[in-house]
């Protein structure tokens, strides 16, 4: 169910709007002003006006890239952009989620409201219509390298809205014709930019961008609070988080993530009173780990704002001064630098946490805890072994996360008769991004679940939100009198983290 309603009308939009579509939160409207009305097919009508004056611009009367030099003849001009959108039809790979989908066609809308891609107000309505009825292509997630934008992927975007192609549909698949004519829409006659428009951009990996910052911000804050129980587990000084400390090395993120352990640790800032003077770097580390990630938020944000809300297809239609730019505004340099610095420092989490379990387990390390945290009794206490298994799968989630943080930017491919030889791979940088954050949140799931259980067994939880955090957890899972599989509870908590069931401030 909406509970807000997000509009359309050139104007900025951040990141968190996007996820906020994307899962449902809220609805989507586009401005009737007539000044935006105005803007908009300003662009068309300029469009229209050049290639009745000259005959010629790029993409309408030529071919495509290496074949922008091969004359399109004025009666074939509105059949090119259909055979723009069928020839691009050869993505493979998994179909981008219902939620990624509705995210790509909020980008794609916010870029075209700009105004200067020469697409006309009809367009925009389509597309509002689509997200309004949740009229979803499918999309295949592989195909893109990421310059001439995300030609391919968005291919399926175009070819849905004249008709051609299948979408999702009141649960179930049917071809996007069929879903127009339902909501009482006939398929929509793309004018002669408008296929380039909608697909030489960066709509893919923006999408994907926005919604690996908002599952990023959530993880930080979760792991803050993992963290926070792993040192109550484990029996750790609080005064590793302790404020003057911080003060004299003031990393913004870092001593924010200090700030929030303190607090679930009741503000002791107390000289030590374990038996160790220093604990491991897993738990007296946590802040400068957490916090780097934490302080890239702002410049990625910053990043992805920016091309959230660009222009970003080519050419680019300027009504006001009449141009038509030609250059290269489709290519995703910055996503793919700045989804490249993410899924490092989330995989980073995931190697933080994987390390805590690994002490937390540790009879010889955790302060007088059980092995593998068994709460077994009795005589066959020596059949039960914890959470042994878990933390196999918890570094095996953490190795292939860290597998791949390899940059994808740097993998540049020649291609298209190198026309693009020079492209961003900013899709596959954000699908890695993507997929470090789905292995994280599985490292996460078992780290919060051993934590909880770990301070259950402490018994020491030092403050009412952390007593009725693990109180609340422990219920739904208890501890381990005795081995059962632990998958159901670890992709409960995993569904828990994806939606972001706890409010977790920094």
């Amino acid at each position: 169910m909406t509970t807000c309603t997000i509009l359309f009308n050139g104007q900025p939009l951040g990141f968190e709007w996007i996820a906020k579509i994307s899962r449902g939160d809220c609805g989507v409207r586009l401005s009737e002003a007539d000044a935006f009305v105005e803007h908009i097919e300003a662009g068309a009508k300029r469009v229209d006006e050049v290639l009745e004056q000259e005959g010629k611009i790029y993409g309408i009367t030529t071919g495509y890239g290496d074949s922008c030099n091969v004359g399109v003849a004025a009666e074939h001009v509105h059949q090119l952009p259909i055979n723009l959108t069928r020839f691009h039809g050869c993505g493979l790979g998994d179909y981008l989620t219902e939620a990624e989908t509705r995210a790509v066609l909020a980008v794609r809308l916010q870029s075209l409201c700009q105004g200067y891609s020469g697409v006309s107000y009809g367009l925009l309505q389509r597309l509002t219509a689509m997200l309004q009825h949740d009229i979803l292509p499918l999309i295949p997630a592989e195909g893109s390298v990421g310059a001439s934008g995300d030609l391919t992927p968005l291919s399926y975007v175009a070819g849905a809205i004249i008709g051609e192609r299948d979408v999702r549909y009141n649960g179930t698949i049917v071809n996007a014709a069929d879903a127009f004519k339902d909501i009482g829409l006939a398929p929509y006659t793309l004018r002669p930019k408008e296929a380039l428009a909608l697909m030489n951009g960066t709509a893919v990996m923006t999408a994907l961008a926005c919604l690996n910052l908002d599952r990023a911000q959530y993880l930080a804050r979760l792991s803050t609070r993992i963290s926070s129980l792993m040192v109550i587990a484990a029996n750790g000084n609080p005064y590793h988080y302790d404020a003057e400390l911080f003060t004299v090395k003031p990393h913004k993120g870092q001593q924010l993530i200090a700030q929030s352990i303190r607090t679930d640790l009741g503000n002791a800032d107390s000289a030590p009173t374990q038996t160790r003077l220093q604990d491991r770097y897993s738990l007296r580390c946590a802040p400068h780990i957490i916090g780097a990630l934490e302080d890239s938020f702002g410049f990625i944000s910053e990043t992805v704002n920016n091309e959230l809300n660009s222009a970003n297809d080519n050419p680019i239609v300027n009504a006001e001064s009449g141009r038509i730019h030609h250059g290269g505004h489709f290519y995703g340099g910055h996503i793919a630098m700045v989804m490249d610095l993410l899924k490092t420092q989330v995989a980073n989490l995931a190697d933080l946490h994987d390390r805590q379990v690994a002490l937390v387990l540790d009879a010889t390390a955790n302060q007088g805890l059980p092995a593998n945290l068994s709460a077994a009794q009795g005589d066959d206490r020596a059949l039960h072994h914890g959470f042994k298994a878990v933390q196999i799968g918890c570094s095996a989630w953490t190795a292939e996360a860290l597998k791949h943080t390899m940059p994808a930017s740097v993998f540049s491919r020649s291609t298209e008769c190198h026309n693009q030889d020079k492209v961003s791979m900013g899709t596959i940088a954000a699908r890695d991004a993507r997929r470090v954050l789905e292995l994280t949140e599985q490292a996460a799931s078992a780290a919060l679940l051993i934590a909880t259980h770990g301070a259950k067994m402490r018994g020491n939880y030092v403050t009412a939100t952390i007593a009725e955090f693990v109180d609340e957890l422990v219920a739904e899972h208890p501890l381990l009198t005795e081995d059962r599989p632990l998958e159901p509870a670890l992709r409960q908590l995993l569904t828990d983290i994806r939606q972001q069931r706890w409010a977790l401030a920094l």
